[in-house]
Order: structure tokens, then sequence, then C-alpha cells
């Protein structure tokens, strides 16, 4: 959970529940199959998430829903796994978001989707939360590869440009960078680095043992 500006503070002291939001009773939507799988961003008073086949904006002292953007089918899981970031890139703060399809820049104030490029995957299984690097961010997906796009603005609008792309597929946990390098969890049991820069493997470590 990420807190900027204004700190939002519940009760704490009883425990009271302040406000609750039921997503599938509001946007008539199913359960995901994994639950609520994506961490909450709070910000400016509000919190964002991906739930329910899409994006929504809550207040958070009342729970009162400002906006809902980059509505999508939910697909085999009913939902979305990948949490919302906020980065500033070619020069604006925004929300950070992969969908199931797509990788994507919002604004955080009007849910306007800003550019977009799609993130192909196994099943729409996109899990990763983007790593943002600067003007660039880096994700991987679920039995697709690895992927480095360069986010920038022009007269003639936002542009997304890839840099590399590579065959490496990142498992569940999102990559960290430490030191200007990119490590990972792969899907095959291994763990990986990463240069930013070309995308080339550094070092890959032989597979770890199964869970008994």
């Amino acid at each position: 959970i990420t807190s900027h500006d204004r700190p939002w503070r519940p009760d704490a002291e009883t425990g009271k529940e302040v406000w609750r939001a039921d997503f599938r009773e509001m946007f008539e939507t199913v359960g995901q199959t994994f639950g609520f799988v994506c961490s909450p961003l709070v910000d400016g008073g509000f919190v964002y998430v991906q739930t329910s086949g899409g994006l929504v904006k809550l207040n958070c002292e009342t729970g009162e829903i400002a906006w809902r953007s980059l509505k999508e089918a939910g697909g085999m899981m009913g939902g979305a796994f990948s949490s919302p970031m906020l980065a500033t890139l070619a020069g604006t703060r925004q929300l950070v978001i992969q969908t199931r399809a797509k990788l994507c820049g919002v604004n955080p104030d009007s849910g306007e989707e800003l550019w977009s490029v799609a993130i192909p995957s196994f099943r729409d299984m996109n899990i990763l939360t983007p790593t943002i690097i600067g003007d660039q961010i880096f994700t991987s997906s679920y039995g697709g590869g690895a992927l480095m796009y360069e986010i920038t603005k022009t007269d003639a609008g936002w542009q997304t440009r890839e840099v590399w792309k590579n065959q490496t597929e990142a498992y569940m946990s999102s990559p960290v960078v430490v030191d200007g390098k990119i490590y990972l969890h792969l899907r095959n049991r291994r763990f990986s680095c990463l240069d930013p820069a070309s995308g080339e493997s550094l070092w890959r470590t032989t597979p770890y043992r199964d869970w008994e």
C-alpha cells in the first residue's frame, strides 16, 4: 500500500468498520477464481483496486466510487492479478496498470486511458505488477516473454516503443530492481538477473526443488 498527500486513518481504536464495498453486487460480476488478488493502492484520499473486470477508484472516507475504468471481460479467472502502480512517465503522473490483456497508463483524476499496448499471455494470466525504471516499464507474462517498453509523449500524443523482448517467463512474484539490475523468479523454478538496457540474462540459477 502506498500513501501520499493525505493519509486516511480508519477507526483503529475501536476496530469499527467504516464502510464496505461489494464489487460483485455493484457491478453484477462473478467472483474471481482466486479471490481479490491485487494489492490496493492508496493515494490522496482515494484507493485504487483492480477487480471485477476493471480498475476502480474509491473515496477512502466514504467508499463511494469515483470512477471505473479499463472494463474488460473477466475471462477464465474472473478478474486481473496485477496491482496498480503510480509513476511519472514522460513528465506526467499516472497510474500504470497491467490488465488481463494489456499494459496501460491511466489518468488518476479522470480514469482516462492515456496509452496502452497489448501483452499476450497464456489464458490472459498477466500476473506481475509492472516494474518502473525511469520512463521505461518492464514486465513479463505467463506463457509469453519478457518485455521492456519506453513511454514518450510528443505533439502527436502518447507513444510506446518496444525496447527489447526475450523469452524469459517470470512467475507469480513481481521483479525487483537492485543496483540497476532486474531480478525475477522464473516459471521454470529458477531465479534470473537481467540487464535492463539489453534484456541479456546475466545469470540464471539451476532449478530449485519442487514442493513436497
